[in-house]
C-alpha cells in the first residue's frame, strides 16, 4: 500500500547554525526514530505521552516528576533502574541491595499472610524528592506478563488518581529490560503498541519513556502519544 505524503507549507527556516544542518543528515545515523505529527491544536481527549529520545534519569535527577514507575524483583535489582535512581539521588536513603531486601520481605509477608490476594503488588519507595512505584514481580517468575503489568497498572493507577502531589507521573516501557522483563506466553517481548495499550486501558495517563534499543526503527513511523490516531486503523483495514 502506498499512502501519499501530505501536503506541507514550504519550510524557510533552520534548525541549525552555520553547516550543522548539512552535518547532522540523518542518512548519516544509523539509530533514529521517524516521529509522525500528532494531532496538534486538537482536543484529542485523555492520552499517553510518548517520550522519544530523552534521557529519563536525568529528567529524574532535574525534578521533572515526582512519581515515576518501574518493575522491581525480591532476587536482584543491581542492573534495573530502579538501582540507578536509588544510587544517583542524593536524598535517597534506599540502595539497590536495600531495595531487594524490601521487595524480599515483603514477597515472603504477603505469601503466608495474603497468599489469595492477586499479584502482583505495588511497592512504594519514598526518595524524599521522589516516589518510586515499583511493580513487584510475582514470586517464582522471571519475567512480568501482560496480564501482570495490566494488573500492576490498574493499582498504579488508582494510586496516582486524585492525588496532585503525585503528579506528574512517567514509566519505562518494560521492553528491553535488564532486570524484570515482560514477555508474551510465546516467549518472546510484546509489541510497544500492546504495551501502551495495556496501560491505558489500566488508567495509566502519564509520560511512557522508550527503551534505547526502539532507536531501531527508523525505517518506520511512531507517533508522540496514544492512542494513535484513527487513520492507523483503516490503513490496517486495507483503506487510506
Amino acid at each position: 500500500m502506498t499512502i501519499a505524503p501530505a501536503q506541507t507549507e514550504a519550510v524557510n527556516f533552520r534548525l541549525y547554525d552555520d553547516e550543522a544542518e548539512r552535518l547532522l543528515s540523518s542518512d548519516q545515523f544509523p539509530d533514529k526514530v521517524t516521529m509522525l505529527p500528532g494531532a496538534a491544536g486538537q482536543r484529542t481527549g485523555e492520552r499517553i505521552r510518548i517520550l522519544w529520545g530523552q534521557d529519563l534519569i536525568r529528567d529524574l535527577l532535574d525534578g521533572r516528576y515526582r512519581t515515576v514507575i518501574c518493575g522491581v524483583n525480591d532476587r536482584d535489582n543491581s542492573h534495573g533502574i530502579v538501582a540507578q535512581v536509588v544510587e544517583l539521588l542524593h536524598t535517597s536513603q534506599w540502595t539497590p541491595s536495600s531495595v531487594t531486601s524490601y521487595a524480599k520481605m515483603f514477597q515472603d509477608s504477603v505469601s503466608v499472610h495474603a497468599a489469595a490476594d492477586k499479584e502482583p503488588y505495588v511497592l512504594k519507595y519514598d526518595l524524599d524528592s521522589l516516589l518510586v512505584l515499583a511493580i513487584l514481580r510475582p514470586k517464582g517468575k522471571d519475567h512480568f506478563s501482560i496480564d501482570d503489568l495490566y494488573r500492576g497498572f490498574r493499582t498504579v493507577s488508582k494510586m496516582l488518581s486524585d492525588r496532585r502531589e503525585r503528579q506528574p507521573a512517567a514509566t519505562v516501557s518494560f521492553l528491553n529490560a535488564k532486570a524484570n522483563r515482560l514477555v508474551e506466553a510465546d516467549g518472546r517481548e510484546p509489541s510497544f503498541e500492546t504495551v501502551l495499550r495495556t496501560m491505558f486501558n489500566a488508567g495509566f495517563r502519564g509520560d511512557v519513556y522508550t527503551a534505547p534499543s526502539m532507536w531501531k526503527f527508523g525505517h518506520v513511523g511512531v507517533f508522540p502519544t496514544y492512542p494513535f490516531p484513527e487513520s492507523l486503523e483503516r490503513m490496517r483495514g486495507g483503506s487510506s
